[in-house]
């Protein structure tokens, strides 16, 4: 039996990390850009330069550290939006028309990277912090708050803010998809053992419990025995068991699933004739109808197809009788396999599904429902009282075998 295991990594802020390394670099390249083509203005453009040059090579070199949350510690944080506001403090120096009128800073819209980084990084609150000492540095660096210079420093905390908060909300989705998507496969495995069991333990314990009753002595308690346990397992399969979260707690990771799978059989993706699969379920009072050419499917689809019939089979024996006629009619066709099974018993009456699921039996909606609904397909049941049963079971071929 062979054990896969799938993690399943969803990561919506991963791609704004990505991002924000862009903008560093062509932020850092259009504040170079701006010196070359002004450093004529510049009293003392060494200054420019030096701060440039430290700029350039701290963007570069630590690119790594934009990569990822785990990689951007609170260390860098603090250094990044340093250099940003000992830049923007700088700018008088370099230029000393700087705060007479209204020009870019020495590292100009490159501050906005080291703001938003803690945006990514801590939400809305820490993109709060860091944008309000760029204001600071911003209304010192010009001497007086004037109209231009509230405007860039408000459109920062906005921005800043809102990119902060969006990164947040991003990050209880993914940890709602991780948690609704682990339960969904939980479901989807409990559904898989709760097929497999009814297909063959309960079966066994409710004939048991009926042989039993009919014999009398002691096998009647026999009977009564496995009537209780066919009881407890069902109240166990229909409850299922509650499992640990999967979902990540770290938000550098992201949130993810992790998903164990089990191979009952090898993989063999050679098609598999479904005629060879129902042809023994045929007998006296089972008539098989097949087309004359192979009916291939993808060996899981097969498989599952065949079960369902077989569960089917099943229902028309319970409760149609043992002198119940059935008649399968495979139809191949080039979107769909359909596979219908009908009976000449007294039919469903009306209720009788929803009663059952009540009880705990879920043959219908597990062992057959459930199983087509896996496949992609669909399970449909046409019941008249009196005028028997029809089970009609569709699979799509683009779909058979994805599970």
């Amino acid at each position: 039996m062979a054990k896969r295991e799938r993690v399943v990594r969803m990561s919506v802020e991963q791609p704004l990390w990505r991002a924000l390394a862009g903008y560093r670099v062509l932020t850092m390249v259009y504040a170079v850009l701006i010196f070359a083509f002004g450093w004529k203005g510049y009293e003392r453009p060494w200054v420019a330069v030096g701060y440039l040059a430290v700029m350039s090579v701290w963007t570069l070199a630590t690119l790594p550290r934009v990569a990822n949350a785990a990689s951007c510690t609170k260390r860098f944080l603090g250094a990044d939006l340093t250099i940003a506001l000992v830049g923007i403090l700088l700018t008088p120096l370099a230029e000393a028309q700087a705060q007479s009128v209204d020009g870019p800073t020495l590292p100009s819209i490159w501050t906005a990277g080291s703001v938003l980084a803690y945006a990514i990084k801590g939400g809305w609150r820490w993109a709060g912090f860091a944008s309000s000492f760029v204001a600071v540095a911003n209304i010192i660096e010009r001497g007086h708050p004037s109209r231009d210079t509230f405007h860039n420093v408000l459109l920062v905390w906005v921005a800043s803010i809102a990119v902060g908060y969006i990164v947040e909300v991003a990050r209880a989705s993914e940890r709602t998809l991780a948690r609704a998507l682990e339960i969904e496969a939980a479901t989807r495995e409990r559904e898989r053992l709760a097929r497999d069991i009814h297909d063959s333990v309960l079966q066994v314990l409710a004939m048991v419990q009926r042989r039993g009753t009919a014999l009398g002595g002691e096998a009647a308690e026999l009977g009564r025995m496995a009537g209780e346990q066919e009881v407890a397992l069902r109240t166990l399969v229909a409850g299922g068991l509650t499992r640990p979260s999967l979902v990540s707690e770290d938000e550098s990771e992201g949130a993810f699933v992790r998903v164990v799978e089990v191979d009952d059989e090898p993989d063999d993706d050679t098609p598999v004739d479904l005629r060879v699969l129902l042809a023994p379920r045929a007998g006296a009072r089972v008539t098989l109808s097949e087309p004359g050419a192979p009916v291939l499917l993808p060996p899981p689809a097969a498989r599952e197809l065949a079960t369902a019939v077989g569960a089917a089979l099943d229902n028309v024996r319970v409760h149609a009788g043992e002198d119940a006629h059935a008649w399968i009619l495979i139809e191949d066709w080039p979107d769909e396999v359909i596979v219908t099974v009908r009976d000449d018993g007294p039919g469903i009456p009306e209720g009788r599904l929803a009663e059952a699921w009540g009880e705990g039996r879920m043959g219908v909606a597990l062992s057959i429902r459930g199983r087509l609904r896996d496949l992609g397909g669909s399970a449909e049941l046409i019941s008249v009282p009196g005028q028997g049963t029809e089970v009609e079971l569709k699979v799509p071929r683009g779909k058979a075998g994805k599970k």
